[in-house]
C-alpha cells in the first residue's frame, strides 16, 4: 500500500496539473482501503496546507484552488453514499458557510461543510466571495446560530471584522456565533480575535465539535 506522503504527493500534483478525474481517483481507492473520515484528514488537510503555501508564493492559480474544490467535492459524494458518513447521524441545526469577500480559495470550505455535514447539520454553502450582509442575512433567513467564515490569505481575513460589525449593528452578536478558519489562522492564531472571531477550529475533522459548543453557546443568549 502506497504510504501517506506518497498519496498526498499524487493528489497535490494532479490538483496542479488539472488532472480532476486522477485526483478524486487516488483518494477514494485509497479511502476504500482505509477510510473516507481519513482520507480527508490525512491526505487533505496536509495537502490543504501544502495549497496554501503555494498560494503565498504566487505558485497556484485560481484554476487551480478551483480543481481542489471540486476534487473535495466529487470526492464528498463518494462518501455520503458510505455507512461511515450516513448511520446513526443526528439531525442538528442550520448554519451558514462560505467564504469571506475577496476571497476564493473553496477547498478549505468544502473540507468543512464536509465535516459538519457529516455530523448532522444542514449546511447552507454560500461559496466564494460572500460580503458580511449576504452573511447575516442568510444566518436571519435559516434560523442558523452560526456563521463560519472561511479566508486564507491575512488581507481577506480582515474583511471578517465587517461581518462582525454587521452582527453588532443588528445585535445579533452571542445568538449568531461567528467561527473563522482558514490556513492564516493557523500562522497567526491572535488574528481570531482580531477580526472578531468567537473561536476557530485546528482542522476540518474538529469544526463539528466546534460548532457544537458555540451552539450550546448561543442558547444562553436566548
Amino acid at each position: 500500500m502506497p504510504e501517506i506522503k506518497d498519496i498526498q504527493k499524487v493528489l497535490l500534483n494532479a490538483i496542479i496539473d488539472g488532472e480532476k478525474n486522477l485526483a478524486v481517483e487516488t483518494v477514494v481507492n485509497w479511502a476504500k482501503q482505509n477510510t473516507f473520515r481519513k482520507a480527508f484528514t490525512d491526505i487533505f488537510d496536509q495537502v490543504l496546507i501544502e495549497i496554501g503555501d503555494l498560494w503565498y508564493k504566487n505558485k497556484l492559480s485560481l484554476a487551480q484552488g478551483y480543481i481542489a474544490g471540486k476534487v473535495a467535492e466529487e470526492v464528498f459524494l463518494h462518501a455520503s453514499n458510505d455507512d461511515e458518513f450516513t448511520k446513526h447521524t443526528v439531525k442538528k441545526g442550520n448554519v451558514v458557510v462560505g467564504n469571506i469577500i475577496d476571497d476564493f480559495h473553496s477547498l478549505g470550505r468544502k473540507l468543512l461543510s464536509i465535516f459538519l455535514k457529516a455530523a448532522g447539520y444542514t449546511v447552507h454553502d454560500l461559496g466564494n466571495d460572500i460580503s458580511a450582509q449576504e452573511f447575516v442575512e442568510k444566518a436571519i433567513e435559516t434560523n442558523a446560530r452560526i456563521i463560519g467564515v472561511s479566508a486564507m490569505m491575512y488581507t481577506t481575513a480582515k474583511n471578517i471584522e465587517q461581518v462582525r460589525a454587521e452582527l453588532d449593528k443588528r445585535n445579533l452578536s452571542g445568538k449568531i456565533q461567528l467561527a473563522v478558519g482558514g490556513a492564516v489562522f493557523k500562522l497567526k492564531p491572535e488574528l481570531v480575535e482580531e477580526v472578531g472571531g468567537d473561536d476557530t477550529a485546528d482542522n476540518a475533522i474538529n469544526a463539528p465539535a466546534l460548532f457544537d459548543e458555540l451552539w450550546k453557546k448561543s442558547l444562553t443568549y436566548e
